[in-house]
Formats: structure tokens, C-alpha cells, sequence
């Protein structure tokens, strides 16, 4: 039963990051009313919101989408962590 919970955690944790891969490589390509790139954002900006709060504004660079994928990896590992 651990092992199912642990093979979800990691399905999510996968999807989550390549939900966010996704909304960096299309945020270069797509006008911002792309049906497709707002499908992705509405999946992606609820998450990346709190760390643009906390994380200053870094001239025309924004990282709060790397600091987003160590955060799902490093919440994934230390899940996975507790349960076995």
C-alpha cells in the first residue's frame, strides 16, 4: 500500500514539473491569450503567485519557476521520505 502512495507522489511530482517546463517554453513562444498557454497558466501561475511575493524581482529574469521545481522535488523526496 506504501509503495502505491509512493508511485502517486512521484506521478504528481513528474506532472507537476513538466506542467511547469511546459509553462516556461510556451511563455517564449505563444502570445499570453493562447488558448493553450492560458490552460497552462491557469495550472501553473496559482503555484508560482506566493514565490513571486517572497522572491525579489531579478531585472528581467524570473526565477521563480526554478525555485518552483526544487520545491515539488524537494517536498516530492521528503514525502516519500516519511512514508517509508
Amino acid at each position: 500500500m506504501v509503495m502505491f502512495f509512493v508511485g502517486l507522489i512521484r506521478i504528481v511530482e513528474q506532472a507537476i514539473t513538466l506542467l511547469i517546463i511546459i509553462h516556461v517554453i510556451l511563455s517564449y513562444f505563444l502570445h499570453p491569450y493562447h488558448p493553450t498557454r492560458q490552460a497552462i497558466d491557469r495550472l501553473v501561475e496559482p503555484l508560482l503567485a506566493p514565490i513571486r511575493q517572497i522572491l525579489p524581482p531579478m531585472g528581467m529574469f524570473d526565477f521563480s519557476p526554478l525555485v518552483l521545481l526544487i520545491l515539488v522535488q524537494f517536498i516530492g523526496s521528503f514525502i516519500i521520505q516519511i512514508l517509508l
